[in-house]
């Protein structure tokens, strides 16, 4: 059970303390709620590039990494389809300094030319090295252009296309900034050696002043039911052919996302799962195979995703994968199966716990779902579900009505 205070201050910001007194460091973690769903159709990318020009200095600390760094501190940041979030780890000594950094960001970024141009060079690069050159970088850009008609969740977060992130002006960056990143659409989690009245007196010193801007109200278009099969053929020059089916799935609060999350188990978990252990071990159809899922909070992509061995054609490769679907609809799974992977559920949990860091980022990211208690009820969720669940949830997302296919095929 995960111990946390809660406290809201009067701008809007949401605290949540949680304190580990066996750590002597401290963690602050910031979760803004906007993601690359969030981002005009016409102008996307913009989420993933605040991600770079967060660090290009605020309004009254040119360097970001520098003090940081000076107080034994470390940092990182990652932006997803849903949520951008920011967090730094340092001596809890020096808490304070960590404080007065994520503060000036929130105020105000430093908004100068060179910074922009400097990050949307970085991100450019990074687009044309990841997306464009890289061999099998533009799959899940077609793949979802051809999975979500109207949802945004169609887009990459770096970006739909390339031009968007050259194009971008200073004005529009400033009132994606002022617009989204607020204390009132922001969760603030400090960890680890740290008391909550010690908090709550930083936080009202440093955040409080802070405008709380208006607060987003999200209204984005909803993806509409699937009501026939839809397939793509790509010919690249890539080594292999590879083979993506995705069938979209709930959203992460609906209890259909904990069936998806075990059907992944089963089928792509890992070594002793069934698509390993039977496409790639005993029939050497596919030199690798994965079933997963992102973890988005709106309906997302039950997907699996596989590379074929030389010389197999697709056709064979997409029929004995069928087989194995096709039979999680038929049979119920042993109840030796599910202990199993509701047992390795378990782990992943316990043990993504075990760091102060990951604590303070998964009571930020419940919290931004609504509420940060929910981390300390994910396993009874997991635990509650029955074999006849999965096999009834299995025959309503594998319909071949609910499917995308992309053929990705090898010029040579």
């Amino acid at each position: 059970m995960i111990q946390f205070d809660r406290f809201v201050l009067d701008n809007g910001l949401t605290v949540l303390v949680h304190e580990d007194h066996s750590t002597p460091v401290a963690v602050v973690n910031i979760m803004y709620n906007v993601g690359s769903r969030d981002e005009n159709p016409e102008k996307t990318g913009f989420a993933h590039l605040f991600e770079h020009l967060m660090f290009g200095g605020s309004i009254n600390i040119p360097e970001y990494d520098e003090p940081l760094q000076m107080a034994g501190g470390e940092n990182n940041a990652y932006t997803t389809n849903d949520i951008t979030n920011y967090y730094c780890q340092l001596p809890a000594e020096n808490l304070e300094t960590a404080f007065w950094l994520e503060s000036d960001r929130m105020l105000s970024l430093a908004f100068s030319e060179k910074s922009l141009e400097v990050q949307r060079k970085v991100v450019c690069e990074e687009f044309k090295e990841h997306y464009i050159n890289k061999p099998y970088g533009d799959v899940w850009h077609k793949m979802r252009e051809l999975a979500y008609k109207s949802h945004p969740y169609r887009w990459m977060t770096i970006g739909k296309e390339l031009k968007h992130v050259e194009d971008v002006k200073m004005e529009e960056v400033k009132a994606f900034f002022f617009k989204h990143y607020r204390p009132a659409n922001a969760v603030l989690v400090v960890a680890g050696k740290v008391t909550s009245a010690q908090v709550k007196g930083l936080a009202e010193k440093w955040f409080g002043p802070i405008p709380m801007g208006e607060k987003y109200v999200r209204n984005l278009p909803v993806e509409p039911p699937q009501t026939a099969p839809r397939a793509m053929e790509v010919k690249a020059d890539v080594p292999v052919d590879l083979l993506l089916k995705t069938w979209h799935m709930g959203g992460r609060l609906d209890k259909s996302y904990y069936i998806s999350d075990l059907i992944t188990e089963i089928l792509g978990g890992g070594a002793s799962s069934r698509l390993h252990q039977r496409l790639v071990k005993e029939q050497q159809l596919f030199s690798s195979i994965d079933c997963y899922h992102y973890g988005t909070i709106e309906p997302g992509l039950l997907t699996v995703d596989g590379k074929l061995v030389k010389g197999v054609s697709m056709k064979d490769a997409e029929a004995a994968l069928m087989v194995e679907i096709e039979l999680m609809k038929k049979e119920l799974i042993t109840d030796n199966e599910l202990q199993k992977i509701k047992n390795k559920t378990e782990s992943v949990i316990a043990f993504e716990d075990i760091s102060v860091m990951n604590r303070a980022n998964s009571l930020a990211f419940y919290e931004t779902l609504g509420d940060a208690t929910l981390m300390n009820t994910e396993l009874e969720r997991y635990h509650a579900i029955t074999a006849q669940e999965i096999n009834d949830y299995c025959k309503l997302v594998f319909d071949d009505n609910n499917s995308n296919t992309l053929h990705y095929l090898s010029k040579n």
